[in-house]
């Protein structure tokens, strides 16, 4: 059984960086744009949204059209935040090794 004790302390050392992982990745931002930068959306890598921004002329566009253009840039933003946060989580998880998994 020395192997299972090897394996939880390798699950402890992971959910460690994970942790940590998280607490970095609640404080990182990117920012995307949309209906050529009319539309600004910043969104934490842990996909909250941190500020929306509309250049006012946009403002005077139809509303259906800002609506759309809106919800596109909030989709785009969650799919990048999204995939960077899944991209940093592999690389902590990529040696723990579950035997008889892999």
């Amino acid at each position: 059984m020395a192997g299972v004790g090897k394996l939880i302390k390798q699950a402890q050392k992971m959910q460690k960086k994970m942790e940590a992982l998280q607490e970095e990745l609640g404080k990182q931002d990117i920012e995307v744009s949309s209906g050529g930068g009319a539309i600004s959306i910043k969104i934490s890598l842990q996909q909250e949204v941190r500020s929306v921004t509309i250049d006012p002329e946009f403002l005077k566009e139809d509303k259906d059209f800002i609506e759309e253009t809106l919800t596109e840039a909030i989709n785009e933003a969650l799919k990048a935040s999204k995939s960077k946060s899944e991209e940093a989580m592999g690389e902590v998880t990529s040696g723990f090794q579950m035997p008889g998994f892999m």
